[in-house]
């Protein structure tokens, strides 16, 4: 069920459209490790996994397996991007964890990225934090390639789906009982294709930057 980027008929329909579309010119612009006191940085090591399960568990709709963090961190580490507030005590606030793949050749065969977990604390919330950390993601998608972004976050759920519309991201199609729990999801995606830069020999897309891809395909 496709629907349009922001629905209904509110009168600030049109200043909404707006702010997404300087949000997506932003992403595309090189971004600071740190911006007003919070720094971003990828994935380390394993001594960084305990703070970043239970940021993650306590927001959960169904439980992760240690397996299924490492599946993503470990594969693609420079998509699990974490953040630290510089004011306090340098903790870690928030972290994304996604990662790339690709479609077969009946869906197109092109690379997608595919954005798994996002949280910050709740005591940082209301900063940007977890905007910033898409908007870094999304980036390193586009450089390596992918044509497309997609996650699925809960219907009822309207603080992601706030924050996901208004960095692009349209409402794909719902799926029911998506969750442990009963409850509904909806697929959420952003075409990336037009942030790549064409081949000049063949006309196709090609990353900007392929040294960015790490952990392979599955």
């Amino acid at each position: 069920m496709a629907e349009e980027r922001l629905t209904g008929n509110s009168p600030n329909l049109e200043a909404r459209n707006k702010e997404v579309e300087l949000n997506l010119h932003e992403t595309l612009k090189p971004l600071s490790a740190k911006v007003n006191g919070i720094s971003f940085s990828p994935f380390k090591d394993e001594t960084q996994m305990p703070d970043i399960t239970s940021m993650i568990g306590k927001d959960l709709s169904e439980p992760y397996s240690i397996y299924t963090y490492r599946y993503f961190i470990l594969g693609w580490p420079n998509l699990c991007l974490l953040a630290f507030d510089e004011q306090g005590n340098g903790e870690m606030v928030g972290v994304i964890i996604c990662k790339i793949d690709q479609r077969d050749e009946k869906r197109g065969g092109h690379l997608r990225g595919y954005i798994g977990m996002l949280t910050v604390k709740d005591n940082c919330r209301r900063r940007g934090i977890g905007s910033m950390l898409a908007q870094r993601v999304i980036r390193k998608m586009i450089e390596a390639g992918c044509a497309e972004a997609v996650l699925e976050t809960e219907v009822s759920n309207k603080g992601a789906i706030y924050l996901y519309e208004n960095l692009g991201f349209i409402r794909d199609k719902r799926i029911e009982k998506y969750y442990l729990n009963g409850g509904d999801a909806f697929r959420l995606k952003l075409d990336l294709r037009p942030y790549l830069k064409p081949d000049a020999s063949t006309g196709s897309a090609v990353p900007s930057n392929t040294d960015d891809v790490e952990g392979g395909l599955d």
